[in-house]
């Protein structure tokens, strides 16, 4: 599954959009320098998130919304068409993400 379907998906699951779930973390302190541990626990207690899609959050909060080139345009598990992740919600996503 791609980084972006995940975030889709967890819209889905939450009723949040990954920016406000972003937001909600950094008003709990969670940062670039905050461990998965913490982020998942939270994930998983209130909006029931499994590792799969509490780690692609993970990555978002912590290191924001570009993702390694290595997962552009391949054949790989997470491959995406391109480096930016939309994070405000499947209906205003435009087309190509």
């Amino acid at each position: 599954m791609s980084f972006q379907a995940y975030l889709d998906t967890i819209e889905t699951k939450t009723g949040l959009t990954p920016r406000q779930l972003v937001e909600k973390a950094h008003e709990r302190g969670f940062g670039a320098d905050t461990k998965a541990g913490p982020i998942l626990q939270w994930l998983a207690e209130d909006y029931g998130l499994g590792r799969g899609h509490g780690m692609a959050l993970v990555h978002v909060i912590t290191k924001g919304d570009r993702i390694a080139t290595k997962h552009v345009g391949t054949d790989g598990t997470h491959s995406d068409p391109n480096d930016h992740l939309w994070l405000d919600g499947v209906a205003t996503k435009p087309e190509g993400y």
